[in-house]
């Protein structure tokens, strides 16, 4: 059958008003960052009673107005730093779905606002050379099932013949793999330390540190078995993947563990457990052994002591898991066992801990 040219023009036309009809009439983003530290957030939620957003900036939320279109909008001056913020609409907390940077996690809820300090911090991105990082799959041997790895390599790797000492970085519980760089910065770090002889270049592998996915802070029992299994799967599967890909130095001095949290009690327990695999071992927050007497470390103090280059542990007056600290260093003074405390201002957050990483790289694999 033969349709009418007017009949095309009409259908024609017609399609190109629903389409117009469909095109947001109110561009916008979110968040806008401005002189001085202005930063403006925008949310559509035509739907929304409330909203606000909670910054990591400030205890209290701010109340975002509602405006044309559904458009809730608040304008605030916001630090210099990596901060974590959200959405809360009407009781429920989100992501800013405008903006593509967020944290990494079991459970996404937190977008990323940068702000560069001036001058530069070390996990601001600065004009200096970088490394690379890699992402790699593995199936588990110990889990039975595929898993991830993230590696960083430092500038220079890939052109060069050079073998470097490897850093395990382990993040806390929530997170996974992947945000000690999405978020930490670490990668931004490393360079910026290296770049200014502060730090020895060295390769540095992260793995999900939930082998049992997230079990609760109350089950002793399953958090003893991921604990195990997490110290399995590095040593076994992830370590020697990267050991057979990158070119990594071989023995214990050229080793060193950290993490934050329940990273850094993945990092002391790990870590003292394998005198013969790490030197140095890095705590911060950290979710620490409950029964230190198990590790292998507190069975001759003097064998640690002449194993362990660095034992750096580092918690906030403010951190919920310092009382916990604090007995944990208490147990290492009564037993003899050589470490550094520090005690510093802050809870536990992302900013202390790159800060943390910030002061602990530059004592790595010195001679």
């Amino acid at each position: 059958m033969k349709i009418p040219f007017l009949s095309f023009a009409v259908l024609y036309g017609s399609v190109l008003s629903l389409a117009a009809a469909e095109v947001d009439p109110v561009p916008y983003f979110s968040p806008q960052i401005g002189e001085g530290g202005a930063v403006t957030f925008q949310l559509k939620a035509a739907e929304a009673k409330t909203a606000a957003v909670r910054g990591q900036w400030t205890k209290d939320p701010l109340a975002l107005a509602r405006g044309n279109e559904g458009i809730w909008k608040a304008e605030t001056t916001v630090p210099a730093g990596v901060w974590e913020y959200s959405f809360v609409v009407d009781g429920v907390q989100m992501i800013d779905p405008s903006n593509p940077s967020f944290k990494p996690m079991r459970e996404p809820r937190s977008s990323i606002l940068h702000l560069p300090s001036d001058p530069p911090a070390p996990w601001d991105f600065q004009d200096v050379p970088h490394g690379s990082v890699h992402q790699h799959g593995y199936v588990s041997k110990v889990l039975g099932r595929p898993r991830e790895v993230a590696v960083y390599t430092p500038p220079g790797y890939e052109t060069g013949t050079d073998s470097y000492p490897l850093l395990v970085l382990q993040h806390g519980s929530g997170d996974n793999q992947a945000t000690w760089v999405a978020h930490g910065k670490a990668h931004w770090i490393i360079d910026s330390l290296v770049a200014q002889k502060k730090a020895v270049p060295m390769i540095v592998m992260m793995i999900d540190g939930h082998p049992l996915g997230m079990v609760p802070r109350d089950d002793e029992a399953r958090r003893g078995q991921a604990n195990g299994l997490f110290d399995r799967e590095l040593l076994e599967d992830a370590m020697p993947l990267v050991e057979s890909l990158y070119r990594v130095k071989s023995g214990a001095e050229h080793h060193a563990i950290a993490g934050l949290s329940m990273g850094g009690g993945h990092s002391l327990g790990t870590g003292l457990g394998h005198l013969d695999i790490f030197s140095a071992i890095g705590a911060f927050s950290a979710s620490t052994p409950t029964d230190p007497k198990s590790l292998a470390a507190w069975q001759d103090p003097d064998a640690t002591n002449q194993s362990l280059r660095l034992l750096w542990i580092a918690c906030g007056k403010d951190d919920f898991l310092l009382e916990r600290n604090e007995a944990f260093v208490a147990a290492l003074t009564e037993r003899g066992i050589k470490h550094d405390w520090l005690l510093t201002e802050g809870g536990h957050s992302w900013p202390v801990w790159r800060q943390y990483l910030s002061d602990f790289v530059p004592l790595l694999f010195r001679e």
